[in-house]
């Protein structure tokens, strides 16, 4: 199923999942971005009075065959399969992050998507953060001579009683690192890869509550993570990068950029209205955006980790 670029009709779309994201970013961005227009809802637990609803995504298509695209907000666990059915079906498909549990999987619903002839857009929201793609200039001709990464914050925040977090392929304290990786992916003039990584687990969980993250780029400058879902107060999203240029600093995820000390842009959070924008553009051009580059490098921080045994968590909207 393609979409022209001539017409000037919206793209009907089904979302998957009504959880927190989808209701504070999905809906609304949808709802600001003309090229969709949303057509029907896929949740077990929750309805929009305005929409059909459906339990699942099989239902969805079955039930809306005229739906061309779909948007999965889930959580990374069992989102093959979902991405799947959508692609068999020809439908274009966009992947909330993590785009999914593992690496492998992601690659194999690319290659699906090649295949079937739609769209698959794996989506790195911290990415669309206003000041990222003026960084990523700045430090496109720059020799790196070091980056440093902190990025804590509240998991009781942020995400409170959300358990599929503190499981395998929920990824912990990387659910929101990777967005920190996200970007720092996009904005480098070369790669990296890690060389060293300590996990902090809780005793009462299966994924990290912190960690400490070593990597260095292709010409050997070090680049330092340190991710914490223990902060309280105000929270961190800071990346500072050193080069033979101005310091280069991305404060609140990427929607302030700061030049050796002066603000340059300091923007209202649009990611997912950008996103949304994204996916219309590939849609109307017949291609995909899949760069697994930050899921890499979580992978293969739990490769090279030493694990480190800490005190359990309690979060008063979980068990446990």
């Amino acid at each position: 199923m393609t979409h022209s670029s001539a017409s000037r009709q919206p793209v009907a779309l089904g979302l998957v999942g009504l959880g927190t994201i989808a209701r504070n970013q999905h809906l609304p961005s949808l709802a600001a971005v003309p090229a969709f227009r949303l057509a029907a809802i896929a949740s077990r637990n929750a309805t929009l009075d305005t929409l059909p609803g459906y339990p699942d995504i099989d239902a969805l298509l079955a039930g809306e065959p005229g739906i061309a695209a779909v948007s999965l907000c889930t959580p990374p666990q069992g989102r093959f399969e979902q991405a799947a059915s959508a692609i068999r079906a020809g439908r274009h498909v966009m992947l909330e992050k993590p785009p999914g549990a593992s690496v492998s999987e992601v690659e194999a619903l690319a290659a699906m998507a090649r295949a079937q002839g739609v769209t698959l857009f794996a989506t790195w929201h911290s990415r669309a953060a206003a000041a990222v793609e003026e960084a990523r200039r700045l430090l496109a001709n720059r020799k790196i001579s070091r980056v440093e990464i902190t990025w804590k914050e509240d998991v009781r925040h942020w995400h409170p009683g959300q358990e599929w977090i503190w499981q395998p392929g929920g990824l912990g304290v990387f659910d929101p690192g990777i967005n920190a990786l996200s970007v720092v992916t996009r904005i480098l003039p070369s790669a990296l890869h890690p060389v060293s990584a300590v996990l902090d687990v809780p005793e009462n969980r299966q994924a990290p509550i912190a960690a400490r993250l070593s990597m260095v780029t292709a010409e050997g400058a070090p680049v330092e993570a340190e991710f914490d879902w223990r902060q309280t107060g105000p929270q961190t999203w800071d990346i500072r990068v050193e080069s033979d240029g101005p310091e280069i600093l991305l404060r609140m995820g990427g929607a302030e950029l700061h030049v050796a000390g002066e603000k340059i842009i300091a923007a209202a959070d649009e990611e997912y209205r950008r996103l949304y924008a994204r996916f219309a553009e590939l849609i109307a051009t017949g291609t995909s955006d899949v760069d697994l580059s930050p899921l890499q490098l979580v992978a293969d921080a739990f490769l090279l980790a030493e694990r480190r045994t800490v005190a359990p968590f309690h979060d008063p909207a979980l068990p446990g």
